[in-house]
């Protein structure tokens, strides 16, 4: 059968409808399906948070009897394979539907076509493509973490109209207005993780959080680059460590002799720390006075000369947060963030080419690299940035200001200009590079 504007408009809708779960699925993509029989809707569901059930099985659920004959509309390859569920292939031959329009082809080797074949075999029509690029950009961080062994890495940055994030020295400086802010938090509950520099925890003291009214149990975990621990332990980081997961992570320079003892290699972040779909409970009412989103600041600014062994970014400075953390008291500082709840891990922290892949590993799909100017530079020079967020504002920091490490004029090659919305007085162009 060939591909008809109705399949092209179910699928649209169950790409939209994946989209309401993206970042709350743990390891599992975040997938829509739609049950149709005779042009009407009989059933319709999302990966459920934490990833299971899977889509497929609770709209055919959802759909009972009416499935038979009908028509599945699936955003991604149903799987084949038996894991903690069976198989969504075997439940759509089961229930009796009749064809399968599918988006993307799963790139896990598990699944890779496979799952098409085992409906073939049953004797469902399946029709595979539909809508892809649509399909692809809604499965991105997916895509990413199964093609290229990675988080999907958004840099979000918000500019003023004199090419500043910030004012040295002056802590948070507002830019971009309420309505660019509360979209970045949309950004945000969308995403696995969120990451910043050490300077920027520092200077600006942030939460990382999700600040809408309903939506705290979706805030990402937090990522610090933090070679030295300097991270403050009166820091809002710290104090909400155990609501919402904070991992610093420090310098192999500085891994502690005992973890060597255990024979844990510095190079690979250990599974101790849940991702953020599995975190049970909701995080407990706080105060978000003080944030960061749509600021800006002394992000990654020294905050003082300290020579060390560790090579941080040219001209970044770990800090020196309550009295400084030398190499002499790194035991003691670990024990006390890891006592607050924060995780502390030893994997190259100014070397995203190996901290990604590890990240990776535990089911992170999907990173938010927020603060710092350097941290930003650090992630676009090793091209492994995938969406440029550039919000623009009317806003003029003037004298002292931070000079932002890209505009609209000099986004690097290989990326396309996606869109362009307003918030207000502030614009947001976005790019990306293709999957």
């Amino acid at each position: 059968m060939s591909i008809t504007p109705h399949d092209e408009r179910f699928m649209a809708a169950a790409i939209r409808l994946s989209r309401w779960h993206l970042g709350r699925t743990a390891t599992n993509p975040s997938v829509g399906c739609l049950i149709v029989k005779d042009g009407v809707i009989v059933g319709r569901a999302v990966t459920a948070l934490s990833g299971r059930p899977h889509a497929e099985t609770q709209a055919l659920a959802e759909a009972g009897a009416l499935a038979r004959g009908a028509t599945a509309y699936v955003t991604l390859e149903p799987c084949s394979h038996h894991g903690k569920t069976p198989p969504c292939s075997e439940a759509l031959i089961a229930y009796g539907v009749a064809r399968v329009v599918i988006s993307v082809t799963d790139p896990d080797p598990r699944v890779s076509g496979r799952g098409i074949a085992m409906l073939r075999e049953a004797g469902i029509e399946v029709d595979a493509g539909v809508l892809e690029v649509e399909g692809r950009h809604s499965l991105a961080a997916y895509l990413t973490r199964q093609t290229k062994n990675r988080p999907y890495v958004t840099l979000k940055l918000a500019v003023s109209a004199d090419g500043m994030i910030g004012r040295e020295g002056a802590g948070q400086v507002a830019i971009t207005g309420p309505e660019a802010r509360a979209q970045v938090q949309a950004l945000r509950a969308e995403t696995d993780a969120i990451l910043v520099g050490i300077g920027t925890a520092i200077a600006d003291d942030p939460l990382l959080t999700m600040r809408t009214p309903g939506l705290e149990s979706q805030s990402p975990i937090r990522i610090v680059l933090d070679p030295l621990l300097a991270l403050p332990l009166t820091s809002k980081l710290v104090a909400t460590a155990r609501e919402v997961p904070v991992i610093v992570v420090a310098s192999e320079e500085v891994w502690p002799l005992s973890a060597d003892a255990e024979g844990l290699p510095p190079s690979v972040l250990p599974d101790i720390a849940p991702t953020r779909g599995e975190i049970g409970k909701e995080p407990a009412p706080r105060s978000l006075a003080s944030d960061d989103d749509g600021f800006a600041s002394r992000q990654d600014v020294g905050q003082g000369a300290n020579p060390d062994p560790i090579s941080p970014l040219v001209g970044e400075m770990p800090g020196r947060a309550e009295g400084g953390a030398s190499t002499t008291d790194m035991d003691s500082r670990r024990a006390a963030l890891e006592a607050a709840g924060v995780e502390v891990v030893y994997c190259s922290p100014y070397h995203p080419e190996v901290l990604l892949p590890a990240l990776a590993t535990r089911g992170i799909s999907s990173l938010l690299v927020e603060g710092g100017a350097k941290t930003a530079r650090l992630f676009l020079e090793a091209g492994l940035v995938d969406r440029i967020q550039l919000y623009q504002a009317p806003v003029v920091i003037g004298e002292g200001g931070i000079e932002s490490p890209l505009d609209a004029t000099d986004i690097p090659s290989g990326f396309a200009h996606t869109g362009t919305l307003m918030f207000g007085e502030d614009r947001l162009d976005e790019y990306e590079r293709g999957l």
